[in-house]
């Protein structure tokens, strides 16, 4: 495993601390659960986040919370809906990048 990608208690994948509440706020606001609300995602907002991507069908692996290659390619799958990001399981800079553009759009759901 490489970077930020693994069992760490936190893994924003880029995202600032605003951007990863805009995330948790949308995974609530869709019934998903994340936990509380407070910037830092971890092993319940990406549980919810597996949730979700699993009902999109990005997802078919177990919902362990732990950010590895499969959640990070079901993420990437997932933002390929706006952009056309290599479906790699890596979270490179261009995910990352992307990420935090699709949080922006989801500032809304926090107010």
């Amino acid at each position: 495993m490489t970077g930020e990608v693994g069992t760490l208690a936190v893994v924003n994948l880029g995202l600032s601390n605003q951007q990863a509440k805009y995330w948790q706020c949308y995974l609530r606001d869709e019934g998903y659960r994340p936990g509380t609300i407070d910037g830092h995602l971890g092993t319940n907002s990406w549980k919810a986040a597996q949730r979700l991507f699993k009902d999109r069908g990005h997802y078919n692996d177990s919902i362990d919370g732990i950010v590895g290659p499969n959640t990070i390619k079901a993420l990437q799958r997932m933002l390929n809906s706006l952009w056309d990001l290599d479906v790699d399981g890596i979270a490179g800079p261009e995910t990352k990048a992307r990420f935090a553009q699709y949080a922006d759009f989801l500032w809304w759901h926090c107010e």
